[in-house]
């Protein structure tokens, strides 16, 4: 049970760090430059490894309640660290911005740290918390509450990460003023269907699926569901609402804006 705990505790901060250093050494790249790419790498990578893993379960399942795939349990204690990881990954993304917005001097002190760490909590609570109840809450349910049922479930829940590649290239697109290109409009689209169909649409299939399992009406499920999944669901799904209709509002001010003239 720990090996695949410990190989993703040594995975995910490994690869960032060999990423920002082949950056910085083989391309020249600024270390805040490098920490912000390595920073979309590593989400990209993991989503795609999530993915793969939730279509492998998913599919193998024909019994959505009792088949059991050994790579549900093993995929989640290997990327629970991930969130521990990618939370300070995007504190240091946070602190180069700041650096280079001139908020920051050089060598950081103890007081621009907790400045910037205040800032970083103000501007991504929302990703913090989610991080912080993918680790507390949904660990010990996937592991532990769920008995051993359910695993085409879980690997439906692994395939949210689908979306995630898109919008870590939809981000470095906007870092580097890439807003007006041809790839950012063709992401832009690809972003949002790919965040609609696989989290808006992910905890209504979910209740979709087991009435079907259960026959029983789809407005019964929540009355007989374990409590746990009611909970991740009513804590879950506003988070996904919420970030889709940011993504639409960003959509749409992007497409009202018209591309600058040359020269102007």
């Amino acid at each position: 049970m720990l090996g695949p705990l410990a190989a993703g505790a040594v995975f995910f901060p490994g690869l960032f760090l060999v990423s920002k250093g082949a950056l910085k050494v083989l391309l020249g790249w600024s270390e805040g430059d490098a920490v912000l790419l390595s920073t979309r790498l590593v989400s990209s990578l993991q989503a795609v490894m999530a993915s793969s893993a939730g279509w492998i379960i998913a599919s193998s399942c024909r019994d959505v309640m009792e088949d059991r795939h050994w790579l549900t349990e093993a995929y989640v204690l290997f990327a629970t660290p991930y969130f521990a990881y990618d939370v300070f990954a995007m504190f240091l993304c946070h602190w180069h911005k700041r650096q280079v917005k001139g908020h920051e001097e050089a060598g950081p002190d103890g007081g621009a740290v907790r400045a910037a760490l205040l800032g970083f909590l103000r501007r991504e609570v929302l990703m913090v918390l989610h991080h912080v109840f993918m680790v507390a809450f949904c660990f010990p349910a996937s592991l532990l509450w769920r008995r051993g049922k359910g695993d085409y479930f879980q690997g439906v829940l692994f395939l949210a990460e689908l979306s995630t590649p898109s919008v870590c290239l939809g981000k470095v697109l906007i870092q580097y003023q890439k807003q007006n290109s041809v790839l950012h409009k063709v992401n832009g689209v690809f972003m949002l269907l790919s965040f609609f169909s696989c989290r808006v649409l992910l905890f209504p299939y979910l209740y979709y699926a087991y009435s079907r399992y259960a026959s029983i009406p789809l407005l019964r499920v929540p009355l007989v569901a374990p409590w746990q999944c009611n909970l991740g669901a009513a804590l879950l799904w506003p988070l996904q609402l919420y970030w889709f209709a940011l993504i639409c509002r960003g959509a749409l001010r992007q497409s009202g804006r018209r591309p600058k003239a040359p020269g102007s």
